[in-house]
Order: structure tokens, then C-alpha cells, then sequence
């Protein structure tokens, strides 16, 4: 099992800040966003050094019980422990791509926006969300922050009712719905 103490060991120990150093694949920099979703995988795995990918993967599927795709959250659990979402900064100053989907609190098995291998991967009903947050510039990972969803987002009833309110005006346009 792994969890955020062991991950800050391992970045601490492995000091890694190439991006590109730590991505698969014969194209190491085609993607940056896959490569610091990859140094996530890495840290909380002690696998960032390595070099027998056999080993590497047995590790990942030892540690991790899902390992997302890229349309639905979140990108990776931790077995037994943390749903991660791994968000790409390329400037210090832009916000946070959250795509289709509000930020999260918690992740719910419930939840329609995650995939039936997510929701079956192993037994669970609620996980703390945890965000990695990754600024890189040029290949070079310059601020990495890990910060629990419960840190910064409401709880969905409030992004749910903010949904719903849109989703209302658009599909009932003429109909004026009132507060009570």
C-alpha cells in the first residue's frame, strides 16, 4: 500500500525535476501532460529510477487498483486508499483545466461521470479525492502541489445544484424557475 508520506519520501529521495526523463514510450516528450501523470504513477510507487519495465509495471498493479483512461476521472486510486487527479499547469499563472467535470471533494462509486472498471476495480463507495497539481515548463517540472479535494471544493450538492440550475435553463428556457 502506498499514501501521500511515501510519495513526498520519494520525490524527496529521487529528486526528478526532467519530465521527460521519466515518460515511456519511444516519443519521451510527445506528451507532457502523460509525462507528469507518469512522475505521479512513479512517486507513489518508488519506481521513478526504475529500468526494467516489467518490474515497474508489477509494482504500478500492486499499488494501484485503477489507472484511469483519459476521459474519465479520476486518473488513478491508490488500493484502499486515494482517488488521484493529475492536473498539467503550463504557465504559473493559469487555472486548472477541470474539462467536462467540477472539482470533487470526495469521489463517490455512484458517481456517473466514472467508468464501470472504476467504479468495479475493488470495493468502495467513497475515496478522498487528491489533486496533483504539476506546473512544467519546457519539459521541467518547476512546482508540484498534492492537495486534497476536501481542501478546496464544496461538497457536490453544491456543484450539482449549480448543474442542474443550468442544465434547467437550457433545457426549459421559457419556464422561470423559482428559488423556494
Amino acid at each position: 500500500m502506498s499514501n501521500l508520506i511515501k510519495a513526498f519520501i520519494n520525490i524527496v529521495n529521487n529528486y526528478q525535476v526532467n519530465i521527460s526523463n521519466v515518460t515511456n514510450g519511444n516519443n519521451r516528450v510527445n506528451n507532457m501532460g502523460e509525462g507528469l501523470e507518469t512522475y505521479i504513477k512513479d512517486i507513489f510507487t518508488n519506481t521513478i529510477n526504475e529500468s526494467n519495465e516489467q518490474k515497474r509495471l508489477e509494482k504500478l498493479s500492486k499499488i494501484y487498483s485503477y489507472q484511469g483512461n483519459k476521459n474519465n476521472p479520476p486518473d488513478l486510486m491508490l488500493k484502499d486508499s486515494d482517488a488521484i487527479e493529475v492536473k498539467k499547469l503550463e504557465s504559473k499563472n493559469s487555472a486548472i483545466a477541470l474539462n467536462s467535470s467540477y472539482p470533487k471533494a470526495k469521489l463517490y462509486a455512484d458517481s456517473p461521470m466514472i467508468t464501470s472498471a472504476c467504479r468495479s476495480c475493488e470495493e468502495w463507495s467513497i475515496k478522498d479525492m487528491l489533486y496533483a497539481v504539476g506546473y512544467v515548463s519546457q519539459s521541467d517540472l518547476k512546482s508540484l502541489w498534492l492537495v486534497y479535494g476536501d481542501c478546496f471544493c464544496a461538497d457536490k450538492e453544491t456543484y450539482e445544484r449549480i448543474k442542474d440550475t443550468i442544465l434547467n435553463g437550457i433545457t426549459y428556457p421559457n419556464k422561470r424557475i423559482r428559488k423556494s
